[in-house]
Formats: C-alpha cells, structure tokens, sequence
C-alpha cells in the first residue's frame, strides 16, 4: 500500500481541484447591497420572463417586451421599441417549427441607454436576446441573460453614475438566425456609438460560466478581464475550439462589423437546451450568479474606464479551477518549446536505453490513437451519426461522459497498467512534446494546454532528488485535476459528436501519473482493461436503446430522426 499512497493523494487532491473548477458560486440571496449582483434578484425578472415560451411575433413575447420595457425605463434608461421586418428565411424556420401555425413578418428590439457622465465617450453594449424557440420557456437562453443585464445595471447605477453611457440590447429573432442582431448593427443609430461589447448566451441550464470568445487582438481586453474579475472563467483554448465550430451568436454579427466585445455563456445541464422543461425551477441559480459576477465586474470597469481596451496581440489566457487568471503573450509558448527539447535532450543522454524510449513513445501513441478509435466506435453505437436527434444526444451527455472515462481508463490500463520506467516516461513525454511544437505553430494560444504539463513532466524528469520528486507529485495534482476539468469541459461541448477529443486530455493526464503510478501486475492490468472497455460498451448500449428524453425540443421527438437545424451558420 506504501507504493500507493504518494498516487492516492495526488488523485484525491486533483479529483478536488477539479470540483472547484467546474462548480459555479452558490447564488447571493435578494438581501445582498445594493452594488452587489444577486441571482435571488435576478431570479424575479427569470420567473416573469420564462413563465411560458415567447417565440418570436407571438402574444407572449409582446408581453414579454413591455415587461422589459417598463424594467428597464424603472433603471432610469431611456428605452425605444425597434420594429423591423423579419427576413423570410427566419419566418421558414419558425413555420417548420410551428408545424404551420405560426408565421411571424416582423420582428422588435428592444433597447436602452442609461446616461454616463460624459455622452461623447463610446457606449458599452450588454447584449442578451429576448425570444425563446418554440416550445421552450428559455429560462437559460436567454432569459438568464436578460435576467443579468437588469440586475448588473441596477446594481453599476447603485454604485453610483456611470462615466460614459451603458447601452443595453436586447435583439428579437436571434434563434431564427441573429436577424435582430443583423438589423441592429446594420442601421439602428445607436450602432455608430459603441465601443465594446458584452454578449450573454447559454445552451443548457447550468454550470460555470466561460468567456469562450472575444473580439481578435484581445490581448488588453483579456488583461481588463483579468484585473476585473475575482473569479474568472476563461480559457483561450476555448475561444479556438469554438473559432473553428460552425455556430454563432448576435456577438458574432458584431464581430464581422469589427466591434470590439466578449461572449459569456454556461452550457451545462445541456438536456435543457431548447427544451420544454427549461423552466425558472430548473435553472441553475449559481451559474446565474457566476455569469452575473463575471459580467457585473468586467461591465463596471468597462463604463468607469477614462479609456476602452485598444487592440493588441492576442494572448494566451486561462483560469486555474476559477481561482485566478493566468496570461501571458503567445511566443512564450516557443520557449516553453526549447525548453522542453533541451530538458528531454538532457534526460535522453544522461542514462535512457533508445529502445526503452521509443517503447514509451510507442505505448502513448497507441493508447492515443487506440482511445480514439474506441470512442469513436462506441458513440455509433451509443447511436451517434446524422440521424441521431440532437437534443437527445445533449441529454444523454452525462451517460457519455461515463462512457469516456470506462474507455479512457481501459486504454491508460492497457498502455501503462504495468507501470513505466524513466525511458518510457521520457518516451511518452517526447510524442506530447512534438504535439506541443505542432500545436504552438499552428494554434499558439491553445497550445498551453500541452506544453505547461509537458514542461512540468520534464521538469520532474531532470531534476534530481527531492525537488524532482515534489514536482511530479504537484504536477500530478494540478494537471490531472486540470484535465478532468478539461475533459468534461469536452464533453459538455462535443461530446455527443466527438468524445474521441478526451485523447488528449488522458494522454496529459496520464504523463503527469507515471512517476507516480505503481503499477500492476500484468494480469491484473489487462483484465481491468477488459472489464472497464466492457463496462464502457454497455453504457454505449444503454444510451442508444434508453427512450428518447424528455427534455427534447417540442419540434423534435423522434429519437432517430434528426432536430431542424438550431446552429446559425457563420456567414
């Protein structure tokens, strides 16, 4: 048990770290002063709005707009209707939702102004949308939105008048595709007076909130971020990953008109997106809190700011299980490079066989590409592909994520079961670090998220004695904690689509483990194996023969007949 106990302790500590990583605030009661965002507050204006679905040219949704203008007149803003004509590719979407009933040709904004000291200074936006798709209540997407940008500017006006002036928009027909946002920043005279922008979405009904996009050369905007808020949730790895993914939100249409601006958004409890059961009783109230403090911090700076953040390089930047926000300028990522190829040089001199390497690397190779493989196998036949119903597939996230780590673990215990020798390790570290050098060319400010545990792993290579040692064991710590928050992360994002991803987070993890890991006998490594890749296919089978969710949007309840298309795609 001795040789267990250094791994144990380590587990435990990351199993922690990822719990605080990935748990949102617990929400602030009504009684809260007065310049504090409280989600008991902001909960009144969820119950009013999400009361019962508001799509877009409905009686509902009238009555949700003269709610949100008499709230936001309240505030003291100066507050219009904007009524525009509805495309009619959005008026198509609706019919095919409404199965006919419902054909929509207009479509109203609503906006508003609260006065800052100085009107000549550019406005900071908070944006939100006010309609919901059919069917649903929307109590995350995007009441909660709206719910924070009546709370955050009642509270900036509490702590006293803002120096410049904060806009409010709240667009119609953003599920039909962005048309209010596309209205807006096309002709609405407020447009030309905005200087930053601060967008809120969700896609679930839960979980912590993430700056998952900003404007490009972000680099003072992250460090405004950075300095504002206590306690951030941010992750430029999470703004490429969503770069290159064919969804958009109304920041998006900002973004081509080459508006500065950041996107905040939760995604977890993703069954809810969309669904009939988003309800105020649903919604997560502590990641209603999270998005509130982030917002409310980073909005107060932003409109109290003599100056507004002026493009400059983009950064890398991420939080470490919400507790701060590390930054640092992308070719810092090279030396992190160098580093690592003299560390691993050094290692492979000094007293590593060049058979025992190249065994290492081999071994992670193969637990890599053998993980992929078998995820990739095991959500067809979860009952993945282009006849899978989306929404189900968002519900059936939690049972996938169970999937992932049977499989994952199953690989790591083939691979590595038995242990690993220095060689090996410096073999295993030496595949990493070539995807770290490919990862720092090609993606720059993603590529932390494989060099900082590389370079930790070499670092507890090289260094002799205790110091090495005490480095592997805090390596082990925060980086398997770090890619247990990584991995749900990736499952909550793509997971129903491409749980094959986690390769990369077990592949992190377990470098950071082998000097720790004692192994097991062979026999026992490999019937493990079997029985976690065993335990893993049945969940596979469990979800695709479970019944379809009840959370599934109204317009789709087939679980094998795909959703209409809910993505906006990028123009």
């Amino acid at each position: 048990m001795k040789g267990w106990a250094g791994f144990i302790a380590a587990l435990v500590a990351a199993i922690g770290l990822a719990i605080l990583g990935t748990t949102p605030p617990g929400p602030v009661p009504d009684t809260a002063g007065a310049g504090a965002f409280s989600a008991g507050r902001a909960m009144i204006d969820v119950r009013q709005i999400a009361e019962k679905p508001h799509p877009t040219g409905t009686p509902e949704n009238a009555e949700v707009r003269a709610y949100l203008v008499n709230r936001l007149k309240s505030l003291g803003l100066e507050v219009r209707e904007v009524d525009l004509p509805l495309p009619q590719l959005s008026t198509e979407r609706m019919q095919g939702w409404s199965k006919g009933s419902h054909a929509p040709t207009r479509m109203v904004n609503v906006i508003g102004v609260l006065p800052g000291k100085d009107r000549t200074l550019p406005a900071v936006a908070l944006m939100a949308h006010h309609d919901t798709v059919w069917g649903s209540p929307g109590a995350a997407d995007d009441t909660a939105g709206i719910a924070t940008i009546l709370e955050a500017v009642r509270a900036i006006k509490a702590r006293g008048q803002p120096l410049r002036d904060l806009a409010v928009v709240i667009t119609d027909a953003e599920e039909l595709g962005l048309s209010g946002a596309e209205a807006f920043f096309a002709s609405d005279p407020l447009r030309a007076r905005i200087g930053m922008i601060v967008n809120m979405e969700a896609r679930g009904g839960g979980g912590r909130t993430t700056l998952f996009e900003t404007s490009p050369d972000n680099g003072n905007a992250v460090a405004l971020y950075a300095d504002a808020v206590s306690r951030p949730g941010a992750s430029s790895l999470a703004a490429f990953i969503y770069s290159v993914l064919p969804n958009d939100t109304d920041l998006s249409v900002s973004l081509r008109a080459d508006y500065p601006g950041y996107n905040f958004a939760f995604i977890g409890r993703s069954g809810l997106y969309h669904s009939p059961l988003a309800t105020p009783e649903r919604l997560d109230q502590g990641a209603l809190q999270d998005m509130g403090g982030q917002v409310l911090a980073l909005t107060d700076r932003l409109v109290r700011s003599p100056s507004l953040p002026q493009a400059s390089p983009s950064v890398v930047f991420f939080d470490v299980f919400g507790l701060f926000l590390v930054t640092y300028p992308a070719w810092i990522g090279w030396i992190m490079v160098a580093a690592i190829g003299l560390g691993l040089a050094s290692a492979v001199r000094r007293d590593c066989r060049l058979h025992a390497v190249l065994g290492g690397s081999g071994r992670m190779l193969g637990m890599m590409l053998g993980t992929g493989v078998a995820l990739y196998a095991l959500n067809l036949v979860s009952g993945a592909g282009s006849q899978a119903n989306y929404y189900d597939r968002l519900a059936a996230i939690p049972k996938l994520e169970i999937m992932a780590l049977l499989a994952c673990a199953g690989m790591f215990l083939l691979a590595f079961g038995r242990g690993a020798g220095k060689a090996a390790r410096v073999g295993a570290t030496l595949v990493l670090a070539v995807l770290g050098a490919i990862a720092q060319l090609l993606a720059p400010t993603a590529a932390y998220v494989v060099l900082i545990p590389v370079l930790l792993a070499v670092l507890a290579l090289c260094l002799p004695g205790g110091p090495g040692k005490a480095i592997g064991w805090l390596g082990a710590a925060l980086v398997l904690g770090y890619e247990i928050y990584l991995g749900h992360f990736a499952m909550q994002g793509v997971g129903p689509t491409m749980p094959f991803v986690v390769s990369v987070p077990l592949a992190l993890a377990t470098l950071a483990i082998l000097a720790l890991w004692p192994g097991l006998a062979p026999r026992a490594a490999r019937r493990g194996a079997l029985a976690a890749l065993a335990l893993s296919l049945l969940v596979s089978l469990w979800v695709r023969f479970d019944p379809i969710a009840d959370t599934v949007a109204v317009y789709s309840s087939d679980k094998n007949v795909p959703a209409i298309p809910i993505t906006k795609p990028k123009k």
